[in-house]
């Protein structure tokens, strides 16, 4: 049976991921701050920040489900920020949620990865094209690319590790910021993805859909808004 570990799996395209990792026969462990309805998962409440619980977290998956052959980093925070807005506080939590979080999961799961495991790590296309008011958001972003590069070349050849850049996605969080509609206008396809779409990235990433040969790589996935 393979096993899978998704964070962020409460909501939106966290929660897609899990779901579709199970659709496809795996054991998922479901991690997030918030409980999860995870189903048939096996729901931990995890602050991906906290290096000591994280370890502990997906050792005790690792005894549970068995060798983890994917990691899917989901978990993320995307306070607005300016310039003018940002502070030491802000900063301290936006890199530690979205790139400290995704490093210490990763390095959590590597003495159990079976062989042949895929990491896919969520960045944004934010990370190559910035959106106003989203400094210090963007900022991060970037920092997963490069992570996901580096990683990529430590776990080779045993683990593949890319990352998943969307653009816009219809998910709650994105609703509340009231930034969307006008936001589509620019989109060619018109529409935001679905969480169900951007996890068919994520399990062709994983090497589900043939991704095989793919290592170090960011798939974006924005409806063609990226080179407009």
């Amino acid at each position: 049976m393979s096993v899978a570990i998704v964070t962020g799996a409460a909501s939106g395209m966290g929660r897609a991921c899990a779901e579709r990792f199970l659709a496809e026969g795996y054991e998922v462990a479901a991690l997030d701050r918030a409980e999860a309805d995870s189903g048939e998962a096996l729901a931990i409440e995890l602050d991906v920040t906290d290096a000591p619980a994280v370890t502990a977290a997906v050792a005790h998956v690792a005894s549970e489900l068995g060798p983890i052959d994917a990691v899917v980093n989901a978990a993320g925070i995307y306070p607005p920020t300016t310039l003018e807005t940002a502070t030491v506080e802000l900063y301290r939590r936006t890199f530690d949620v979205n790139v400290l979080g995704t490093l210490l999961v990763t390095q959590a799961a590597a003495p159990h990865f079976a062989d042949g495991a895929a990491v896919v790590n969520f960045a944004s296309i934010d990370a190559f094209v910035p959106s106003p008011g989203q400094l210090l958001y963007c900022a991060s972003k970037a920092a997963v690319v490069a992570l996901t590069r580096s990683l990529a070349l430590e776990l080779a050849p045993r683990v593949r590790v890319n990352a998943l850049a969307p653009g816009w996605v219809d998910t709650p969080g994105n609703r509340t910021t009231g930034r969307m509609e006008e936001a589509l206008a620019a989109v060619p396809l018109g529409r935001a993805a679905t969480p169900e779409e951007m996890a068919d990235l994520v399990w062709f990433l994983a090497g589900g859909g043939g991704a095989a040969y793919v290592t170090g790589e960011t798939l974006t996935a924005t409806g063609g808004s990226a080179f407009r």
